[in-house]
């Protein structure tokens, strides 16, 4: 899954273009860094709000 970027993780400016190779990554023209991210999965056991609604269940 790719998503769009707004800020470079190195250096945090906002002058990213995509390109072909590897797929999903960015250039960042500031730095001159290409990366990619990616993110593998929600942790859903730790969500504070979540973890409420399982406590006000279990009562």
């Amino acid at each position: 899954m790719s998503a769009v970027i707004y800020h470079c993780p190195f250096c945090a400016e906002e002058d990213l273009r995509p390109v072909e190779e590897p797929r999903g990554a960015w250039h960042c023209v500031a730095c001159a860094r290409v990366f990619s991210v990616t993110q593998h999965r929600v942790e859903t056991g730790g969500i504070p709000g979540r973890l409420r609604e399982e406590e006000e269940v279990g009562r």
